[in-house]
Order: structure tokens, then C-alpha cells, then sequence
């Protein structure tokens, strides 16, 4: 692991693989752990960047107000310390917010853009999912066990759950590991609901492809389908049975998706 002082605010993160760069940006409550069961594949064939943004994981989490854009420009501002003119870039949840902004502020340092279980914002999308959401992004103090617990019931499908019972021991362990911080998820969530690119996707020129999964309860597949239709020249490719974290619930699928897509960009 690696820290760098960014755009005033100390990041860490961490390099892997060799070849065309490919940064993985994380969602709201998460951190470059949520990757864990695809960068190293990702890796083989890529120099993947992955790190903890502004308010997550071992960064910083000044008390501030943040914004996507803000959050983008430290992504970019990231790529220019260890040497990425440009990559391919890969955002989920609200990491696809971020990357969203990314590539229309940074259109030159995108060569590849894949959006995961996200979300245009604005009046025009389907509102952000409601009770799985408020329970497992709440702002309040929870323990590492409810957190955990919520987390994985709104991020997995209940079939998977069954079929895979480790999950909620390990989301709960994550929490222990690298506990939330209620202030700063507040400033995330603040600056998730304020995200709002919907007139503005027409402009992204690079290649994109926009995944997701048809069970997702945070952010429904429907937003998905709505930036597929507003991003010229788009990709979209829908898996089920997957929730929220689909690149684990359908991790061949969806690595084969992206990975075909990346390398046809």
C-alpha cells in the first residue's frame, strides 16, 4: 500500500499488474477492498490503481462538504501522481457516479468507461432504493455486526445468501477491519443524492459499457438502462439472478463482459 497527499487530502492506495492502466473506483460505504475478488484478475493483463477516496477506507475523511466532481478530480489528480495519462476506467455504484463525471471532466484521460449498478441522478432516474438503503447507509452509529449484516441483505440477493452463508460473516468482519465513519458516509450520501448528469451524458465520447443486475434494491436496473440509452454508441449487459455487488454474485459473467469490452475498446 501506498499513500500520496491529493489535491490536499492524504489517499492510500495501491498498484497491482503491469500493461494498460485500468482504474477501479469504489462505492459509497466502500473502499478498494471491494475489488478483492477482481483486481488480481483484472491485474494479469492490466496496471490496475485501486484506492480509498476522499472520506473511505485508510484516506483521509476531512469534514467538509464533498461533490462528484470533487471526487473526480481526485481521481484524476491521483492518475497524474503515478504516472496514468490516461486509462481505462471502471466505477461502481456510486464509483459510476464518479466515473460518470469523470470522463465528461476528464475526457481526455478516459480511453474506456464501464458504469456498474449506477445511476444518472436528477428527477430523471428512479429514485435510490429506499429502506435497504436507509438501513445499510445509515448515518447513525451501528456496530460492525449490524452494518455488516445490513449491508450484505441490501447488496446480495437472498438466494445467494443462502447459497453462500460466509457472506454476512465477512461483510461483518470488513466493517471490524475498516469501521464507517458516520460523518464522512454522511458527506458521501450528501454528495451521492446531489449527483445529477443526466443532460450532460451525451457528451461522453469514449466507449462504454454499462453493467448491472437485475435484482438490485439500492440502485434499480432500470438507471442503468437510462444511461445506456443517453450515452452515445453504448454497451449494456443486465445479469440475474445478481444484487447490488454483481461482479461477485456473477463474477464470471460479469468479468467476461468487462474484460471483453476492454479489450475490443
Amino acid at each position: 500500500m501506498q499513500r500520496a497527499r491529493i489535491n490536499g487530502v492524504e489517499l492510500e492506495y495501491e498498484l497491482q499488474g503491469t500493461g494498460t492502466p485500468l482504474v477501479l473506483i469504489h462505492g459509497a460505504q466502500g473502499d478498494r477492498s471491494m475489488f478483492s475478488a477482481i483486481a488480481p484478475l483484472f491485474a494479469a493483463h492490466y496496471h490496475v490503481l485501486t484506492f480509498d477516496q476522499r472520506g473511505s477506507g485508510r484516506s483521509e475523511k476531512p469534514d467538509m462538504d464533498y461533490s462528484i466532481a470533487m471526487l473526480a478530480d481526485d481521481t484524476a489528480a491521483l492518475m497524474d501522481h503515478v504516472g496514468f495519462a490516461s486509462a481505462h476506467i471502471i466505477g461502481v455504484s456510486m464509483g459510476g457516479m464518479i466515473a460518470q463525471e469523470f470522463a465528461l471532466r476528464h475526457p481526455h484521460k478516459t480511453q474506456a468507461l464501464v458504469l456498474g449498478c449506477t445511476t444518472p441522478g436528477g428527477s430523471h432516474a428512479v429514485p435510490l432504493g429506499g429502506g435497504a438503503l436507509a438501513r445499510a447507509y445509515s448515518t447513525q452509529p451501528m456496530s460492525a455486526e449490524e452494518r455488516g449484516r445490513a449491508l450484505a441483505e441490501a447488496c446480495f440477493t437472498k438466494g445467494y445468501i443462502e447459497a453462500h452463508p460466509e457472506v454476512i460473516p465477512a461483510m461483518i468482519e470488513a466493517r471490524r477491519q475498516r469501521p464507517i465513519e458516520p460523518v464522512a458516509l454522511g458527506h458521501r450520501m450528501k454528495a451521492a443524492h446531489a449527483h445529477d448528469t443526466y443532460d450532460r451524458l451525451p457528451r461522453i465520447t469514449a466507449p462504454t459499457l454499462v453493467i448491472t443486475g437485475k435484482d438490485d434494491v439500492l440502485i434499480s436496473w432500470e438507471n442503468s438502462r437510462i444511461l445506456a440509452d443517453r450515452i452515445p454508441g453504448a454497451k449494456y449487459v443486465l445479469l440475474e439472478p445478481a444484487g447490488h455487488i454483481f461482479w461477485v454474485e456473477q463474477k464470471e459473467q460479469s468479468l467476461s463482459a468487462m474484460t471483453t469490452f476492454l479489450q475490443a475498446a
